[in-house]
């Protein structure tokens, strides 16, 4: 619609904002009247209209089989539109037409903002199934009337609640029509069905409903008096209504077709379900967050055990393998520390990979400086896990063997640097994560081969990286001297975070 507007009309960004609002609402309006809705705006040098939306309804038969946004109309071949655009007032006189085979009653709504006619609306209605109207088609298409009457005089949709309507109640749902003091003039078998799942015993028609929706809600005082003025239908809002048997989504619509309040529309459904269904999320959620605490708390506290021993050991060997044991039991407690801060199981792991970077850097304080450079991103659980343990390994790795034991006279020296890069890769179809892990060092000797011979760390690496990762590990001397480490890992888009669901407010 943007495009359109921009290239054809001579509409602002404040007039475009009030159809996309429009746009947003006019489902409601399509299902209420049982018709198709195409807006239609006039040209920039007001010769032609450009239809730039349409809306097919969901309680009846479509009158356009064919889409008709961007189709231009010159001025005078449809003089419904014409009258209108130029008079201000909804048309509807003039006979059905004809398409293909199907009669069509066509009716014109001006589009009104500020005073200014921004467009018109046609709203087309399928006659080939008409038959005698039941109550509710009649205060269905009552209720249309008066919101086209609204929108004809600039009063609908409504500015102030601009809530996400793919979640908002629709008129299939659930209706109830109001009068002026908010009784129940009708109410919809939908309605009425979530209203007894709400706890009522009675029938709604001649209630007042705002008093008999806060006599079901358990809570009592000023809660009570917000529960009754929203659901009297005084304001547009959206919210929600708990008891203990059910929850109920209500919106209230006052309806002013000529300027003054005549009644109010309230569109609800019962959610007790998707609620129910959202606290079981939420409890699992929770649940997963605690084992996750929990995990990191017992791998402190073998780390912890670990350290008790190898001060208790006398080889130096040994203690040497502690340490690297705790290392690697450390990096994990990191990712699980994480993982218990998220709603989801995926993490930010640029601030893992400092923090291991920072554990690792212990074993040589102020003489090997380690550094990181790129982006890792957001990377799934199973992938943060392995992942941490190799950066670990062969980052230890490098610190171990690539610079030589400090001598004492040159301790608090620095010698060299350690810098671990990241890049995101592949594109859309195939996304990785490409991780270079280069050391000024000794290098390597000359007849080494990362794939067969090396330490328990390096086919650590090896087992994660090929099996665990499905990634490649490559171990090479640097060109400028010292060691790097290519890691090509195979990731998941970090676009394809879990949403979660707007809620509407809950009283």
């Amino acid at each position: 619609m943007n495009d359109l507007v921009r290239q054809h009309t001579a509409l602002g960004d404040s007039d475009l904002e009030w159809l996309h609002l429009l746009v947003s609402e006019w489902q409601l309006l399509s299902d209420l009247s049982f018709a198709d809705l195409v807006l239609w705006v006039p040209t920039r040098d007001g010769t032609r209209y450009v239809s730039v939306a349409q809306m097919r309804p969901n309680t009846g038969p479509t009158s356009y089989q064919n889409d008709m946004v961007g189709h231009l109309v010159p001025r005078g071949r449809r003089p419904m539109l014409d009258a209108a655009l130029d008079e201000g007032r909804i048309v509807r006189e003039g006979d059905p037409e004809w398409r293909e085979e199907v009669p069509v009653r066509v009716e014109s709504i001006p589009v009104r903002r500020e005073g200014r006619v921004l467009g018109v609306i046609a709203r087309n209605t399928n006659l080939l199934t008409v038959r005698t109207p039941s109550r509710l088609e009649l205060t269905y298409l009552q209720s249309a009337s008066d919101l086209a009457q609204m929108i004809a005089a600039g009063a609908f949709p409504f500015q102030d609640q601009q809530g996400d309507m793919d979640v908002s109640p629709r008129a299939g749902d659930g209706l109830i029509r109001l009068d002026a003091d908010g009784i129940v003039q009708y109410a919809s078998p939908n309605a009425l069905s979530a209203y007894h799942r709400l706890g009522l015993a009675a029938d709604l028609v001649g209630l007042h409903l705002g008093r008999a929706t806060a006599e079901l809600a358990p809570a009592r005082g000023p809660v009570d008096e917000a529960v009754a003025k929203l659901a009297s239908g005084w304001a547009p809002r959206d919210f929600e209504v708990e008891s203990d048997q059910g929850v109920i989504q209500l919106r209230s619509i006052p309806l002013k077709p000529k300027g003054t309040r005549i009644g109010s529309l309230v569109l609800l459904r019962d959610v007790t379900e998707l609620r129910r269904r959202e606290r079981e999320l939420l409890t699992k959620d929770a649940t997963i967050r605690e084992i996750h605490h929990r995990v990191k708390n017992n791998l402190q506290t073998v780390a912890a055990l670990l350290r008790l021993q190898a001060r208790r050991m006398d080889s130096d060997q040994g203690r040497e393998a502690l340490g690297e044991a705790v290392r690697r039991v450390g990096s994990i407690a990191i990712v699980h520390e994480t993982l218990s801060q998220n709603l989801d199981e995926r993490v930010e792991f640029d601030e893992i990979a400092d923090r291991v970077l920072a554990m690792v850097a212990e074993i040589s304080p102020g003489r090997v400086v380690c550094r990181r450079t790129g982006r890792f991103g957001i990377l799934d659980a199973d992938v943060a896990t392995p992942l941490s343990m190799v950066l670990t390994e062969v980052v230890q790795n490098a610190l171990e063997h690539g610079f030589p034991p400090v001598a004492p006279g040159e301790r608090g020296k620095q010698q060299g640097t350690v810098e671990v890069s990241a890049v995101r890769g592949g594109g859309r179809a195939d996304p990785r994560l490409l991780v270079t892990v280069q050391d000024d060092g000794a290098g390597l000797p000359a007849d080494f081969d990362p794939h067969r011979t090396g330490n328990l760390g390096l086919q650590i690496v090896r087992t994660l990286v090929e099996g665990e990762l499905g990634g490649t590990f490559d171990m090479r001397p640097a060109p400028e001297g010292g060691t790097r480490v290519l890691l090509d890992i195979p990731v998941r888009a970090e676009g394809a975070e879990r949403r979660a669901l707007p809620q509407p407010g809950r009283l």
